[in-house]
């Protein structure tokens, strides 16, 4: 995983990278990496993609993170916040673990444009999360939509209802390290494999984008609409097969593959089935395939 801020000390001290999120995978605050040099963009995107900064993102104590909504979300509706599930600040959830209306009080800090602080945003509650078929958490805030754009000029993020489209161009934004990555969807994992955890239809990265700890819950931005398609969450550290920092994709006949380097990040489009009026997680919606308790 892109390992949590913790992880990712341990990561720079050692001049390597690990899960992307909290518990095991985000990267602490010190000077970034060298930016990757832009990975070329699909016919479709440069067209007419939109610039991506750093608004709606936040940083969470060991991840990064955004406030999202989705295509039906009233701007009256209660904001929500979206990372992963490994960057929960009571750790890991286990295999098969379900979280939902976790009582939370964990502070955001909210950035701008060009990644400097505008305020700090709360949470009332974990609405959502779990790292069982996918790596996500949903925070709800105390804060309504309008009232954070109202005291500080910020739109939250949308998802994107839709599944994404290999070898489009993707920007992947850190608030934690107030750094964007940019490259493109290289294609799909049937299923990643990672310690304990398996996630499914995942998505995976070009090697441009070389995320690091502290990028756990990072925000996949499509250009080309400006909408958020996945959530950035590991990546093959070692080498290693199958083992924690060290993800595996195996396909439908049990094929295991190793890339090493290789990152990845989960589809947000399920998201956008389970969440109903008021923004409310309701797992029992139709179309909704999201893990249950």
């Amino acid at each position: 995983m892109n390992r949590s801020l913790v992880g990712a000390l341990s990561a720079l001290l050692l001049g390597g990278a690990t899960l992307v999120g909290a518990g095991a995978a985000p990267a602490t605050a010190a000077s970034p990496a060298k930016a990757p040099a832009p990975a070329k963009v699909s016919a479709k995107a440069a067209k007419a993609p939109k610039a991506v900064d750093f608004t709606g993102t936040v940083a969470l104590s060991n991840c990064s993170g955004s406030v999202v909504r989705t295509p039906g979300s009233a701007d009256s509706d209660p904001a929500l916040v979206l990372s992963n599930g490994h960057c929960l600040e009571s750790g890991f959830p286990g295999a098969g673990e379900v979280i939902v209306d976790q009582p939370s009080s964990r502070s955001f800090t909210l950035l701008t444009a060009s990644g400097g602080r505008a305020g700090t945003v709360r949470a009332s509650k974990v609405a959502y999360a779990t790292m069982t078929d996918t790596d996500i958490s949903l925070y709800q805030l105390t804060s309504t939509y309008a009232q954070i754009q109202s005291s500080y000029g910020i739109k939250a993020l949308t998802l994107s209802d839709s599944h994404p489209t290999q070898g489009s161009a993707i920007n992947v934004v850190s608030g934690y390290w107030k750094k964007i990555y940019s490259c493109n969807i290289d294609g799909f994992a049937y299923r990643l494999k990672e310690g304990d955890w398996t996630w499914k239809d995942s998505v995976r990265y070009t090697s441009a984008c070389n995320t690091i700890g502290g990028t756990s819950g990072s925000p996949v931005v499509d250009p080309a609409s400006g909408k958020v398609v996945a959530v950035n969450n590991t990546g093959n550290e070692d080498g290693g097969r199958c083992t924690l920092n060290n993800p595996c994709e195996v396909d439908e006949n049990g094929t295991v593959t190793v890339r090493q380097g290789i990152n990845y990040a989960q589809e947000t489009y399920p998201i956008t089935k389970c969440v109903t009026t008021g923004n409310k997680i309701n797992l029992n919606l139709a179309g909704c395939v999201l893990p249950k308790p």
